[in-house]
Formats: structure tokens, C-alpha cells, sequence
């Protein structure tokens, strides 16, 4: 009978049934799954959804989390160091947790918390979801973990003593301590503020009458000491004004550097994080003594100018043969000396290289005021620049082609290396041969690398500029497609692209 009846199913149509109830009881699972606020680990971290959200806040004191999507590269390169992080913060029993929602399935999430980047990082504390803080530290598992440590515990050791106090600063090469006469006052506030962002530096914090005493302080005072250079430099808190973060910051990360740098692949990374508006170089020959004599006029230059200007000794035989490109300099150009301002990449020369004191404090005071220009790279342009559909573009030209008053210029700035410049080079190829018959339109070309400009600075490659015909230099940035059709559209509509029917 049983067998009869199994034959017999589905002519009866008992399996269309049956399948009806699995089919249900499987959906009735899977919503179940979904609306489970149960929270699940990958590599000790919290995967999080829109159900488990809040749970996760209500469990965990301190929970950074990451926002991501499964396509972007640089969530992928970012997901073992942030997996680490985790299971380091786990196995040491700190109350911070991390987690990570996939916010393009994560929608709702996506959208309350102002996701339009990947991956992007909130801190959420004491299981407020309104106000996160922004990741602000370094994207590798030692700067995740270093920057939850400050925000999980305090961000400045407690020194109560003389004997503990000197042990503290003999720990370490560089240590800050806030001399605070009320450890909760606004000044003290924002020392800790400060030392919670700059994990790369240990931060102590004093209260005690004796110790201001024990170091010549008499009022609310930060201080940096140091194992090089000048031992301890003292940030006095303006009464009035009382502490800026974004000031105190800044003159730490200034005086946290040696008066004169060496350029290296250690410390490259310092010399650029350092935010000062000015560096100023000294290319030179290690391996030469007379050469190396050179650094003390140099280290002699730098003490009136510290925190403006970041003095850096650049070995043209080491790690520093690698910028020379940068100068349009070889190894056989050094010893010299060149000032960059950093903001636009502008480089000042000395008309003739003097390496004492007096004529290097000189000729740095000068470019501050302004009164030397800055020396512009230029290569030599090729014979055939202008025969080709595309004209090639150096320093020495590109005033005389870009801002002539007949002719609409559309250049692109480039670099030889750039990926993104060799995947346009064809499309560029193309407009230029469509174009090559019409006598006010040029299409142009400059590499960045090896030529520079006064008045315009370019960022990233390639950036297209428009240059229309007539009076009055005007530019326009292209930002648009990067297309032959669009780019078509954008020149005969005379510089900006027509607006498409909805």
C-alpha cells in the first residue's frame, strides 16, 4: 500500500503539497534567520546586520565598525589587518569590539549612518548609534588596535610622583605630559582629546603641586620631552584662549621630529605626516666627507625655523635617488639645496648654491615673503610637437598654445606611469585624429612629471583642462566621461557638456 501510494503521488497530487510545505517551512526558516538578532563572528569580528544592530551597541562598550562592500579592493586589502585587530583586542579582554556590515545589502544601515565610501569606519560608544566618531587612525591592524587601546582606557598615564614621573620619561625617546592643576578642566579635556588621536606618541598627565614644582612650572603647561635635539620644550596653556586641539597637535607632531631629518624609507613616512607648510633640502653625496661636512651650516640654519620649515638631508646615492625625478635632478647634481612648499608642490633654488648659515636663513626668510619665484620643470619640446594629431606640450610652450586667443586648447595632463592616463591614451588618440582638420580646435597633451606650471597645480592623472578661445585665460576643468563621444559633445558644445533630455 505504502509503495502503491508512493507511486500513485503525484497523480494524485500529494507532492505539489508536500513540496508547498517544505517550500513554506523553509522560508518560515530563513525569515527566521533574518530577523534573528543573533550575532555571529568571522575572525573575531561581529557580523552585523540590520536586526543585530542594536544588540551589538547594547553589548559592547566600544565598537568600531566597518562599513563595506564585497567588490571594493581596498575593503578586501583592509580585511586581514582588521581581522587581526580584533582577535589581538579579544585575546587581551579589552571591552572594544569590532564588526562589519556589508552595506550594500545592509541598506537600511548604509543610509542611516551617511555611507557613500568604502570601506569607512565608525566608532560607536556606550551603545549610542546617533553620534559615531570617525576613524581617524592608521589602516593596518597595529594603528586599529593602538587607536581603540586610547579609547578604551585612558589616553594618559596618571603620574603622581617625582621617582615615577622620571621613570615615565626615560621609557621612551619622545613623551608628552600635561601639567594640569585641574585634571577635569577644559585644558585637560583637550590634552586627552589630543592624546586619544595620536597613538604614535605616549602621553603621561601630572596634577600634583610637587611635581609642577620638581619642573619650574607654574601654571597649566604641556611639555615634550625628548632623548634628542633640545630634551624638553614647553607648550604653555594661554589662560584666555585655553588649549586648541588642532594647535597643540600640531606643534607636537612639529617638535616630535629631530631638528634635521635624514630622508629614509623609515622615516619618510614622519617627514610627510608631519603637515609642515615647508621643507627644505639638502641633496648630497654620503659617501663624500667634504660633501657631509655641509650638514652642519645646514643643522645650524634650522633651529629659527622649526615648526615652518621641515629641514631634510636627502642621500642621493641611498633612498633619496628615487625623489631625484621629482627635481629633474641626477646624482651628479649634488651638492645642492632646493625649498618645496608643499601645499602646491612649488621648488625654490638658490640662484647659485651657498651652504653657510646665514646664506641659507637668508634665502628661506625670502621665499616666506614671497620674493623668489618659484623654478618651474621644463623638458625640451620634441621637433615634431605640433605635426602630430596630438601636440605635445612642455613648460617652455604651453603659454604661447594654451592661451592662445583663436583657438579652443583641451589638454590632458598626465603621467607616465599612471594606468589610468595609458587606458585613456587611445580614446585621446582618437578625438585628436577627428579633430586634426579643424583649425580652432587643439588637442593636447603635457606630462605633469617632467613639466610644471606657475598658475595651475594638477593633483591627479590624468585631469583634463579646457582652455576656450578669446580674452581673459580662462580654464575648465572636464569631469565628466572619458569617452571620444562625450568629449565630442563637451568641444562642439563649446566647452561644457549640453543637458540630456530627461
Amino acid at each position: 500500500l505504502v509503495l502503491s501510494l508512493a507511486w500513485l503521488g503525484p497523480a494524485l497530487g500529494g507532492e505539489d503539497e508536500d513540496e508547498e510545505v517544505i517550500e513554506e517551512e523553509e522560508k518560515e526558516k530563513k525569515e527566521d534567520e533574518v530577523l534573528s538578532d543573533e550575532i555571529k563572528e568571522e575572525d573575531n569580528v561581529l557580523v552585523l546586520h540590520e536586526h543585530n544592530f542594536a544588540r551589538a551597541l547594547s553589548e559592547h562598550q566600544l565598537l568600531l565598525v566597518e562599513f563595506y562592500a564585497p567588490w571594493c579592493g581596498h575593503c578586501q586589502q583592509l580585511a586581514p589587518a582588521f581581522a587581526q585587530a580584533a582577535t589581538e583586542l579579544r585575546n587581551e579582554s579589552s571591552p572594544a569590539r569590532l564588526g562589519k556590515v556589508d552595506a550594500t545589502a545592509q541598506t537600511a544601515l548604509a543610509t542611516e549612518f551617511g555611507i557613500t565610501s568604502y570601506p569607512t569606519l565608525r566608532l560607536f560608544r556606550d551603545g549610542n548609534r546617533t553620534h559615531p566618531l570617525e576613524y581617524t587612525g592608521r589602516m593596518d591592524s597595529r594603528g586599529i588596535v593602538l587607536w581603540m587601546q586610547r579609547r578604551a582606557g585612558p589616553s594618559a598615564t596618571l603620574l603622581q610622583d617625582t621617582d615615577t614621573m622620571a621613570a615615565f620619561i626615560n621609557s621612551q625617546d619622545l613623551v608628552a605630559i600635561g601639567f594640569f592643576k585641574d585634571l577635569k578642566g577644559e585644558a585637560a579635556q583637550a590634552f586627552f582629546e589630543v592624546a586619544a588621536e595620536m597613538v604614535d606618541l605616549t602621553f603621561g598627565v601630572a596634577e600634583a603641586a610637587e611635581l609642577f614644582q620638581a619642573y619650574g612650572l607654574s601654571a597649566d603647561t604641556v611639555c615634550l620631552f625628548k632623548k634628542f635635539d633640545e630634551k624638553q620644550t614647553n607648550f604653555p596653556v594661554d589662560p584666555a584662549r585655553g588649549l586648541d586641539t588642532a594647535e597643540l597637535t600640531r606643534l607636537l607632531r612639529a617638535h616630535s621630529l629631530q631638528l634635521v631629518m635624514e630622508f629614509t624609507k623609515e622615516t619618510s613616512n614622519q617627514i610627510f605626516s608631519a603637515k609642515i607648510p615647508h621643507h627644505m633640502l639638502l641633496f648630497l653625496n654620503k659617501s663624500s666627507p667634504e660633501q657631509l661636512s655641509l650638514q652642519d651650516g645646514f643643522r645650524a640654519a634650522a633651529g629659527g625655523f622649526r615648526g615652518e620649515v621641515l629641514f631634510v638631508v636627502v642621500d642621493v646615492t641611498g633612498h633619496g635617488a628615487d625623489v631625484l625625478p621629482f627635481f629633474g635632478m641626477t646624482a651628479a647634481d649634488a651638492p645642492t639645496l632646493r625649498l618645496v612648499r608643499m601645499k602646491n608642490n612649488r621648488k625654490y633654488q638658490m640662484e647659485q648654491d651657498n651652504f653657510s648659515e646665514s646664506a641659507i636663513r637668508t634665502f628661506i626668510q625670502a621665499v616666506l615673503d614671497g620674493k623668489v619665484k618659484p623654478r618651474l620643470l621644463s623638458a625640451e619640446p620634441p621637433e615634431d610637437w605640433d605635426t602630430r594629431p596630438v601636440k605635445v606640450l612642455v613648460g617652455k610652450t604651453f603659454e604661447q598654445v594654451a592661451f592662445d586667443e583663436t583657438k579652443n586648447v583641451f589638454v590632458k595632463f598626465y603621467a607616465p606611469w599612471c594606468p589610468h592616463c595609458q587606458a585613456m591614451e587611445a580614446a585621446w588618440e582618437e578625438l585628436a585624429e577627428r579633430y586634426k582638420d579643424r583649425e580652432d580646435i587643439v588637442i593636447a597633451e603635457m606630462d605633469s612629471t617632467a613639466n610644471e606650471l606657475e598658475n595651475i597645480t594638477i593633483h591627479g592623472y590624468p585631469t583634463l583642462h579646457y582652455f576656450p578661445a578669446g580674452p581673459g585665460r580662462k580654464m575648465v576643468e572636464y569631469k565628466s566621461t572619458r569617452d571620444v563621444e562625450t568629449f565630442s559633445k563637451f568641444l562642439e558644445n563649446g566647452g561644457t557638456l549640453p543637458e540630456e533630455p530627461p
